[in-house]
């Protein structure tokens, strides 16, 4: 018989972790009174994610805000705007328990080009926002190995790309390749679409919320490659 021990560090307080992070961020200098804040949400069933938004909309209306939430996940859900909705919605994350309306579209708006020349798409609705908030849970990729896989770069590209973004990355990593891309594309979404800030989340080996790191848009590839090294010595 073989007994293993996980060193699993858990976060107890959801909410007094998003808060705390946030405001480690000093955001009241650049969010202004009745600005609109469009916040991320996926499809790959994250702990706590509901409380994790809830808390995320409660940080930005205490700044006197506007949040709402953008289903952010590529082509999922047919790529059919009603079914992201239905999606995050299964998830807990509806109007009512967060807060904030949701606002789903496929629409895509191209903001720049990389310098590959690949078009660069972004969420109609986000787009728009006064500002952009982009939560992601940090962890290995399946088919994809480097110092970022899955996280807040590629809710940036997929997540936030909508399927034509989605589609047209995944293309374009079979004539350059993961790395490239990601960095590529994520500057472009960073200087062009309003990023404010990155929640990155980590769990354990036992699915649970093991770290929430508020991340400032500079430090979005420094942060997300030490969460990485986390989430892999986390994993059972």
């Amino acid at each position: 018989r073989v007994l293993q021990h996980f060193e699993a560090p858990t976060v107890q307080d959801i909410a007094t972790a998003v808060h705390d992070e946030v405001s480690r961020l000093n955001l009241s200098s650049r969010v202004k009174v009745g600005q609109s804040i469009a916040i991320s949400v996926g499809s790959r069933g994250i702990a706590n994610i509901a409380l994790i938004t809830r808390s995320l909309v409660e940080e930005f209306k205490s700044l006197g805000a506007k949040p709402f939430l953008v289903p952010a996940m590529g082509s999922h859900g047919g790529g059919v705007a009603e079914n992201q909705r239905g999606i995050i919605e299964s998830y807990g994350v509806t109007e009512k328990y967060t807060g904030a309306p949701i606002r789903a579209t496929m629409e895509t708006v191209e903001v720049g080009r990389t310098e590959e020349g690949v078009p660069v798409l972004f969420d109609r609705f986000a787009f728009e926002a006064d500002h952009v908030v982009v939560v992601g849970r940090v962890k290995p990729h399946t088919g994809f190995n480097g110092e970022i896989e899955s996280g807040l770069h590629k809710m940036m590209l997929i997540g936030l790309g909508k399927h034509k973004g989605a589609a047209l990355y995944h293309q374009a990593i079979i004539h350059h390749n993961w790395d490239l891309i990601v960095r590529s594309v994520a500057r472009k979404v960073i200087e062009k679409c309003g990023v404010l800030m990155g929640l990155g989340i980590v769990e354990n080996q036992y699915d649970q919320t093991a770290l929430i790191k508020a991340v400032a848009p500079k430090e979005f590839f420094e942060r997300e490659k030490e969460l990485l090294v986390l989430a892999k010595e986390w994993m059972p």
